[in-house]
């Protein structure tokens, strides 16, 4: 946060935050420490878009949960998926906010999770993913856990999952 003192460019007040289809709300953030930490933001609220003098922004291409998750990594540098079960499915949604603001870090600890989250219920669906978003690491990984341990991963109804035969091919 080193970046907000002494920047006169850097936009003052707060802005609150409508987020996904019900239009929840993220009160009260401060839109210098947002522009510090990503260039989106601070395009959003510095140089003339509607945003920059709007108390409210609406965010509808996302979820509570992931869009909080992604301010509170900008506000705090706290990074937590919160607990176990849907972690993954949480890593992923952060990591596609945090390459739509780049926040190269969040994403670089967002892909560590991905990479940690490959288990018997999740390698079908990473896969998938990984070879979606062009992530070869995470691909390899999960194809090598699924060749690996692939009767772990047909008991769990991984391989059920499969909605892209277009991977399918990979793996055989």
């Amino acid at each position: 946060l080193a970046k907000t003192r002494g920047d006169a460019t850097l936009p003052q007040g707060m802005v609150t935050f409508l987020v996904g289809d019900d239009e929840e709300r993220i009160e009260h953030v401060s839109k210098n420490n947002l522009c510090a930490r990503s260039p989106v933001f601070r395009t959003m609220f510095g140089i003339g878009m509607k945003e920059r003098d709007a108390a409210e922004v609406t965010v509808s291409h996302t979820d509570l949960a992931s869009f909080t998750a992604l301010v509170r990594y900008l506000l705090t540098d706290q990074f937590d998926l919160g607990e176990e079960e849907g972690r993954a499915q949480r890593a992923l949604d952060l990591r596609e906010l945090a390459q739509m603001y780049q926040v190269p870090r969040l994403e670089l600890l967002c892909a560590q999770a991905l990479q940690e989250s490959v288990a018997p219920a999740t390698a079908v669906p990473l896969l998938e993913a990984a070879h979606t978003m062009g992530d070869g690491r995470l691909l390899a990984q999960c194809r090598r856990y699924v060749a690996d341990h692939a009767a772990e991963v047909r008991a769990s109804g991984g391989v059920e999952q499969l909605r892209d035969f277009g991977v399918a091919k990979g793996l055989l």
